[in-house]
């Protein structure tokens, strides 16, 4: 299909890949006819559910924003719904290809194999963890969060579910509240998503969706360092308890704090990013290269 002739501004797979996991990604919306979106088992990570006969009244229910859309092969159902979306205002493109990345036999194979190069990142829908794209999920942890019970929640709302509700609550009450909330709980013995064997639950809550992604295995793997206190696994893992330690102390509010670290964590995605793309023992594009003024030599003036 010759996309060019459609009236909507497309964006690439691999600009969109680019783009998710960081506090900037534009809001993401599945909008594959309901019998496709049903019979799926993945979204793109961090895709809201919206069925096209809804996207009319989606774009007046909130504030324009930034937005892409998608749908199965990136035809005139994405297309139509960001059309939808700009004229109510919304800076919106549909995904070249949609989720397939293109339909074999109609649109150009060389489209296609662009296409298909550098996917955005998709996730497993997991109902049983509330996760299915169409409302937000809830997660329930013990209170006063360092590492782990904060990495969690940053990975959720950058590649799970952006809507999602956190609560931290009492150690004793984890699992009672859950059963109230309609919450999963995680990091705690017992839970659908803690530690299992020498993985944190970072790593775990990963692979339960899916996730393939090698700048969050590096950011795992810090993570796991900080979280059991093994800095060998990685040199950033003593920094990162370290500030994790101190917005604790910064913090009372266990949302507060969340908050503050969100960053943090961006900001250590980004340079896990850095440096698996400068090879996994390769130096990131921008190092610190400042040199102080060379020492003077002993007995001269």
């Amino acid at each position: 299909m010759d996309t060019s002739n459609l009236s909507v501004p497309f964006c690439r797979p691999d600009e969109l890949a680019s783009r998710l996991g960081r506090a900037d990604a534009p809001l993401l919306l599945d909008v594959r006819p309901d019998k496709k979106f049903l019979d799926s088992k993945y979204l793109m990570a961090g895709a809201q559910r919206c069925a096209p006969g809804m996207v009319a009244e989606f774009a007046a229910s909130q504030s324009p924003r930034e937005v892409v859309v998608y749908c199965v092969y990136g035809h005139h159902v994405s297309a139509g719904a960001a059309a939808t979306l700009r004229a109510a205002g919304w800076n919106a493109r549909a995904v070249a290809g949609g989720m397939e990345g293109g339909e074999d036999g109609v649109d150009a194979a060389k489209d296609i194999a662009q296409w298909r190069v550098q996917r955005p990142p998709v996730i497993a829908k997991r109902p049983d963890l509330g996760v299915t794209g169409e409302r937000p999920s809830k997660w329930i942890t013990r209170e006063r969060p360092k590492i782990d019970r904060v990495a969690c929640p940053w990975l959720v709302r950058r590649f799970i579910d952006t809507r999602a509700e956190f609560f931290y609550v009492p150690t004793a009450e984890v699992m009672s509240q859950a059963k109230r909330l309609g919450a999963v709980a995680y990091d705690i013995p017992g839970a659908p998503i803690s530690h299992e064997g020498d993985r944190c639950s970072f790593h775990v809550l990963m692979a339960a969706f899916g996730l393939q992604d090698a700048a969050l295995d590096r950011l795992a793997r810090i993570v796991r360092g900080a979280d059991t206190d093994q800095h060998g696994l990685a040199p950033e893992a003593a920094g990162l308890l370290a500030l994790s330690l101190g917005l604790s102390q910064l913090h009372k509010d266990d949302h507060a704090m969340l908050e503050a670290a969100m960053p943090l964590y961006d900001a250590l995605y980004a340079w896990c990013q850095s440096v698996v793309a400068a090879g996994w023992q390769g130096k990131p594009a921008e190092t610190h290269n400042w040199r102080s003024v060379e020492p003077v030599q002993a007995g001269v003036v």
